[in-house]
């Protein structure tokens, strides 16, 4: 039967749903229902469509884990249409997005390594940053330095193994004085990682790199040829060589700040091309996707993902094997 779909009543809610509609926050409410009804994002953004109210898949995903909230009365249409597609009471959702919801961060919102990593690779790489010295307050260049646009392409042998990951950054200095850039690097299962290497191509030359001994991991910085002042602009690139770890089930990146575009790119070989890539978007590495849609994969092998405005969290493309 056509039409839209008929609203229940707050009691044949879930109880956690009730509660939160109640008395819970707008980003609590809207998570969980959207987990009631069994939706993706990307199909409740094609009904909220159908219904003439257009909104993007990102901002969807930003409301549901409070990064952002509804802006009124310019959303109060929006929200009401994801109480009916949602199937809820009327006017639910849109009394949570009322005066008692801080609505706007008087910063960008900054995650730790600790809030994006379970287990033990969360302490393995506080430890790898600090012998860097990335948390003390002389070398925090990450922190100044504004993320303007991230390029990730990584290349697949005919192994199915990730075999290097070129990086082209665009940033600008918050603050005078930024010199540095230090990341982090993570290889694939079996990975050897006393074997990686790590060269440059332009704005950076290599610093000190730490690698855990007998893990998969390690913390670098690339060194700038002079401290930027505040508002500069500065693009570097560098390249991560591995081909040591087995069939690779894909690429991640960890942002801990806002990124404004990432593009990451996947070129395989074509003697082993991949039977399907997901684009996806995580809070945490052990957490399911909040964002996930299949990609194409071009004729000549290369599949692309792009996220605008890459909140905290974990961006990347999972690959599946034939």
């Amino acid at each position: 039967m056509n039409g839209r779909p008929r609203r229940l009543p707050a009691e044949t809610l879930p109880k956690e749903l009730a509660e939160a509609l109640r008395s819970g926050e707008f980003h609590q409410a809207l998570r969980l229902a959207i987990a009631h009804r069994g939706l993706s994002l990307a199909r409740l953004r094609a009904h909220l469509d159908r219904r003439g109210v257009h909104v993007g898949q990102s901002t969807l995903s930003y409301w549901q884990r409070g990064l952002r909230q509804p802006e009124v009365p310019k959303a109060l249409p929006v929200v009401r249409a994801l109480e009916s597609v949602l199937q809820l009471p009327g006017d639910s959702l849109v009394v949570l997005i009322g005066p008692r919801t801080s609505r706007v961060r008087n910063g960008q919102p900054t995650a730790s390594f600790s809030d994006l990593r379970s287990g033990e690779m969360a302490s393995i790489v506080d430890q790898l940053l600090s012998e860097l010295g990335a948390y003390t307050s002389s070398n925090n260049s990450n922190a100044d330095l504004e993320l303007l646009s991230v390029h990730d392409t990584v290349t697949f042998d005919a192994d199915r193994r990730e075999r290097g990951v070129q990086t082209r950054l665009v940033t600008r200095a918050r603050r005078h004085g930024p010199d540095r850039y230090i990341t982090v690097y993570n290889g694939d299962e079996g990975c050897r990682i006393e074997n990686v290497e790590l060269t440059t191509a332009e704005g950076c030359r290599v610093g000190r790199i730490r690698r855990h001994p007998g893990g998969d991991t390690l913390a670098v910085e690339f060194l700038f040829d002079r401290k930027l002042a505040e508002g500069d602009i500065h693009v570097f690139c560098f390249e991560v060589r591995d081909d040591s770890g087995s069939a690779s089930p894909g690429y991640y990146r960890m942002f801990r700040v806002q990124c404004a575009s990432y593009l990451l790119q996947l070129r395989f070989n074509r003697r082993a091309l991949p039977a399907r890539c997901t684009r996806q978007f995580r809070t945490r590495d052990d957490a399911a996707p909040v964002e996930s849609d299949e990609l194409p994969c071009d004729m000549g092998g290369v599949t692309s993902a792009y996220f605008r405005d890459a909140a905290p969290g974990l961006a990347g493309v999972a690959v599946e094997w034939s």
